[in-house]
């Protein structure tokens, strides 16, 4: 079986939807090919759905400017489509005055990326935002929300779709050659099929690197080597005193064990990072002490028998452990030699804030 589209977009995570969506609002609708039964049911539905402000990230890097550009977008989608959102705010708070100049830091590189809203509280001005935080000081970002993700997927969907775009699930990618200006694309659906395009946009997550390896006529050296670090959640059962987002200064390979809620007010905490050599969502229940030390960092007062195992996600890191944290990686033709194609690595935290935004640098590759 074989068929001709405008465009393939390989994985329906929350940012192939996006592209999928921009392609289709461009007049390229395209088949979005994803090889679980559902859209998004990897990285965009295992993580805090968080709504970052782009404080963490290198001035001049992809982060930095698709977050805060992203940022932006995100919200007015949500408002004007109706997908439940939260601005609920983030206080980022020193545990002792040893990460007092650690969170100096954090908010001149936020400034500097373009965060214009950050506030820097001493210990007084923190506990009377948060009395029952521990802390030496802090940094509150008011822009800092939260998003009902599946929703969000959902709106995108259907706005592609509405564009003319299509989704097809339980369809994995095996091989793909480019021939005749054409990507001809091998799914396994229960039986072969081949399908023809001349843009290809490859948004597979964890799976990137193996899509673009079984892309051939790419040179495998425009194709980077991936970490998987899971990071794992603990609920909390019961309510917890606080309002707003609460963040320690980040730890190598993550922003810290912290606590976020869901739009009906379910507390957790989490991510913690763990190095694995496969990806495996399994959470171990016998770390609940490990975050229940983390966590009364935050609230002493904390009871760990209300702690119990969540879920976990995987992130598709660039960079393994001990080194620098890597950027975003949107690979066009300009960066490999591949007309209409593209390429994303590594896009983990923040690639839900900067979908809309990612999605935008994806078509301006393609043009």
């Amino acid at each position: 079986m074989s068929e001709r589209v405008d465009a393939v977009v390989v994985g329906a995570g929350v940012v192939g939807l996006a592209v999928a969506r921009a392609l289709a609002r461009k007049g390229r609708a395209p088949l979005v090919l994803d090889r679980e039964t559902r859209f998004g049911s990897w990285t965009s539905s295992r993580n805090s759905e968080v709504i970052h402000a782009g404080i963490y990230y290198p001035r001049g890097s992809l982060k930095a400017s698709l977050c805060v550009a992203g940022k932006e977008r995100l919200y007015a989608f949500c408002s004007q489509r109706g997908v439940p959102h939260r601005r609920i705010g983030k206080v980022i708070f020193a545990h002792d005055e040893s990460q007092l100049a650690d969170l100096e830091a954090i908010r001149r590189n936020g400034e500097d990326a373009g965060v214009t809203d950050l506030v820097a509280l001493d210990r007084t001005e923190a506990r009377k935002l948060e009395p029952e935080l521990a802390c030496a000081g802090a940094l509150l970002s008011p822009s800092t929300g939260i998003v009902d993700s599946h929703a969000f997927m959902l709106a995108l969907l259907g706005e592609a779709e509405a564009h003319d775009a299509m989704l097809v699930t339980a369809s994995r990618v095996d091989r793909i050659v480019r021939k005749g200006g054409l990507y001809h694309v091998w799914t396994d659906t229960g039986e072969t099929a081949v399908i023809s395009t001349p843009v290809l946009v490859n948004a597979a997550g964890l799976a990137a690197q193996e899509i673009a390896l079984a892309t051939e006529g790419l040179d495998p050296a425009h194709v980077p080597p991936i970490h998987y670090a899971r990071g794992a959640y603990f609920t909390y059962s019961g309510k917890v005193p606080f309002s707003h987002l609460i963040y320690p200064v980040p730890e190598p390979g993550g922003l810290g064990t912290h606590l976020t809620f869901d739009l009906q007010g379910q507390a957790r905490f989490g991510p913690d990072v763990e190095w694995i050599d496969a990806v495996d969502y399994a959470v171990d229940p016998y770390r609940k002490a490990k975050f229940a030390a983390a966590a009364k960092r935050i609230w002493p007062a904390l009871d760990p028998d209300r702690l119990q195992p969540g879920y976990a996600g995987v992130r598709p890191k660039l960079s393994g452990p001990g080194e620098p944290p890597a950027d975003f990686v949107i690979s066009g033709p300009v960066d490999h030699g591949c007309e209409g194609l593209v390429n994303l690595f590594g896009i983990e935290s923040p690639g839900l804030t900067a979908s809309l935004s990612i999605a935008e640098a994806v078509v301006g590759k393609l043009t």
